[in-house]
């Protein structure tokens, strides 16, 4: 019987495999807290199943992507979105011979920081919390994995790579807040990081149309005036003649990720070869992305985005649901910011500290303790990004409706 790889032989293949411009794992710029190498499983590997096994991965499941998660069992869940980007990374990664595992690991996590109710919730606790900084959900995902997650008695959050905390970063708009500065001087995103950015856009533009026909919100008849609709349409009826209406519309779906996906690849590979980039230091100061689509699908999915935001973004459902996501949320941080003492003990700890919180606090301990710890709307709002749809739910009618529940 062959024995176990071990890690050492691990790191040898992909010596061998990665290409030149690939982040190998003995490169990697480390953890922030010291760990031992494991026998079997690399850096990146390592990272991927800490995020697969964290707290916050899980409640993705209950998470808007389009729709509030409890619509019907059907639609896509932040989860499921993530695992579709995953599976797009992993493949385009290994198409293109860069480290799999640390694309992988970098899309799983890449919305891990998404509070409840999708953007609407976004933008309602970055509204609450603009005299504090804001709110944006890959800074708060980046908070999450070094800070707030607990799995580990020997340090906080999950102590992930440098390079997949990185991407938390380099994917967001507000590089100069204070929690960047660790990764300014990094360069231009790794490839395995801008493969999970653009991949992103693959999987939103086809399941969203997919689950838009599902819920009824457009038409057939409508998506066939979107130009990437009706040839992906055509291309289908080429190779696959005489499908009904359903079976044609989850292989259009098919056909139209296919297509991406091809190009993509075409496209990322003549970008690297014309720009002579044979290094992941050449990555690093890369002055344009290397990883990206041709002009045709380029323009293409522009409209297809065009046609999602105006029939499917802003459909009176749609719109309803986030109105009410926004308004659970805001009322959720106004009434845990009038009254801190119905947190639950483990975040109002974040604020006080170890001190008793049982009764009203002693004169002076609120001004110590926001000096000395985090502030009470940051905390109420990490405490909030954390939720559920209906957990956050849940909690707006446990304080608002009349009722003598726990």
């Amino acid at each position: 019987m062959a024995a176990p790889i071990t890690t050492d032989a691990w790191l040898a293949f992909e010596d061998g495999w990665l290409a030149p411009y690939a982040m190998p794992s003995r490169a990697s710029r480390g953890r922030k807290h010291t760990e031992p190498e494991h026998e079997y499983r690399s850096l990146y590997q390592r990272d991927r199943e800490r995020i697969v096994h964290c707290t916050a991965f899980r409640r993705m499941t209950g998470k808007t992507q389009v729709l509030v998660a409890s619509v019907n069992d059907h639609h896509r869940t932040r989860l499921t979105h993530t695992l579709e980007v995953t599976q797009l990374a992993r493949t385009v990664a290994r198409r293109l011979r860069l480290n799999e595992d640390l694309a992988e690991a970098i899309a799983l996590a890449h919305d891990i920081g998404h509070p409840p109710f999708g953007h609407a919730g976004e933008d309602a606790l970055d509204e609450c919390l603009k005299p504090f900084g804001g709110f944006d959900h890959n800074l708060f995902g980046l908070r999450r994995v070094d800070e707030l997650e607990e799995r580990y008695p020997q340090f906080p959050g999950l102590n992930l790579s440098f390079e997949v905390r990185e991407a938390f970063v380099q994917h967001s708009s507000r590089r100069d807040a204070p929690e960047c500065s660790e990764f300014r001087t990094a360069g231009a995103p790794l490839l395995e990081a801008q493969i999970a950015d653009i991949v992103d856009s693959i999987a939103y533009d086809t399941h969203d149309t997919d689950d838009a026909l599902g819920l009824g919100f457009i038409t057939l008849d409508e998506l066939r005036r979107v130009e990437f609709w009706a040839r992906a349409t055509e291309r289908v009826r080429v190779h696959t003649p005489g499908l009904s209406e359903g079976p044609m519309r989850v292989a259009v779906i098919r056909e139209l990720l296919a297509w991406q996906v091809t190009d993509l690849l075409a496209e990322t590979a003549n970008r690297l070869a014309s720009a002579g980039v044979k290094s992941v230091d050449d990555v690093r100061s890369a002055r344009l992305p290397l990883v990206g689509f041709g002009p045709e699908v380029r323009k293409l999915k522009a409209e297809l985005e065009r046609f999602l935001r105006e029939r499917v973004y802003k459909h009176h459902r749609v719109l309803r649901m986030t109105a009410n996501g926004k308004r659970i949320l805001e009322s959720l941080f106004a009434e845990y910011v009038r009254a801190p003492a119905l947190l639950p003990e483990k975040h109002l700890r974040r604020w006080t500290g170890a001190d008793a919180i049982a009764g009203p606090p002693p004169l002076g301990w609120v001004t110590a303790a926001r000096t000395r710890l985090d502030c009470l709307e940051r905390v109420v709002g990490d405490y909030l990004a954390g939720m559920t749809d209906r957990f956050a739910q849940l909690e707006y009618r446990r304080l608002f409706l009349p009722s003598i529940e726990l």
